[in-house]
């Protein structure tokens, strides 16, 4: 692997924007940085490299957002998430992911034109909000796709964005939920081989743009309002949700 400038240029904005997304809103577009590290890297490559410098975003997101969740919602979505990772180990290396990626793409865009429809009161809200079923089957989805490929943000939005909840609680929920799952990822990572020499040496010369985008997204979480907030994190649901679904049909 040769880490030239084509390398820098295009990993060090990739990285900065999944530092954005996971300090400041919710972690949903975080996982577009693998797509694009993989228009120069084999994807293996790319996934690896992504999964440590996720945790250097997940321990630093971690002090902003400590004791803000939602702990109701957390325990669900990690309880069905660490299976989902145990699931995603197991089927690694005979998984479909455009399959993967269509489906989870349905899900988020369809949430999204859901919501806009519930609040122009074209359909009735929900007398109760997700409940434990829901939660344990976006857990499991969010294990599952984020062990493949670092996309479990949209599965673990549909979910929380269901809920009655603040945008700082949104935000450390996925805050937490993604360092418990990220961390139960890392030994499967190691065993099948996800690792490598150069995705490490990688992820050394990456971290400190990894930390830059952290603090940027902390900073615009704290300055922007919630109704904007949200509508810029419906926002990213939408273009992750997209980009999914165009590259499992493309």
């Amino acid at each position: 692997m040769i880490f030239d400038a084509t390398f820098f240029a295009v990993a060090i904005p990739a990285v900065i924007f999944a530092g954005i997304s996971k300090g400041g809103f919710g972690s949903g577009a975080a996982f577009a940085a693998t797509p694009i590290l993989a228009l120069i890297l084999p994807p293996e490559l790319a996934v690896g490299i992504m999964l440590p410098l996720l945790m250097v975003m997940d321990v630093a997101a971690l002090k902003a957002y400590w004791g803000k969740w939602s702990a109701s919602a957390v325990r669900v979505l990690v309880l069905g998430g660490i299976p989902g990772v145990v699931i995603g180990a197991l089927f690694w290396n005979s998984a479909n992911p455009d399959v993967l990626r269509l489906l989870i793409g349905v899900l988020a865009v369809g949430f999204v034109a859901f919501q806009l429809a519930r609040g122009r009161g074209w359909i009735r809200a929900a007398a109760r909000p997700a409940g434990t079923v829901a939660g344990l089957i976006a857990g499991a989805a969010a294990g599952f796709t984020s062990f493949i490929s670092h996309a479990g943000g949209p599965p673990a939005a549909v979910y929380l964005l269901s809920r009655p909840i603040t945008k700082t609680e949104y935000q450390a929920s996925t805050v937490v939920v993604f360092w418990v799952l990220n961390a139960a990822k890392a030994i499967p990572y190691a065993y099948l081989g996800i690792f490598s020499q150069a995705s490490l040496t990688a992820g050394l010369y990456l971290w400190p743009a990894a930390l830059v985008g952290v603090l940027i997204g902390v900073k615009a979480h704290d300055a922007i309002p919630e109704r904007v907030y949200f509508g810029i994190t419906y926002l990213l649901l939408t273009l992750t949700g997209g980009k999914l679904i165009w590259d499992a049909l493309t």
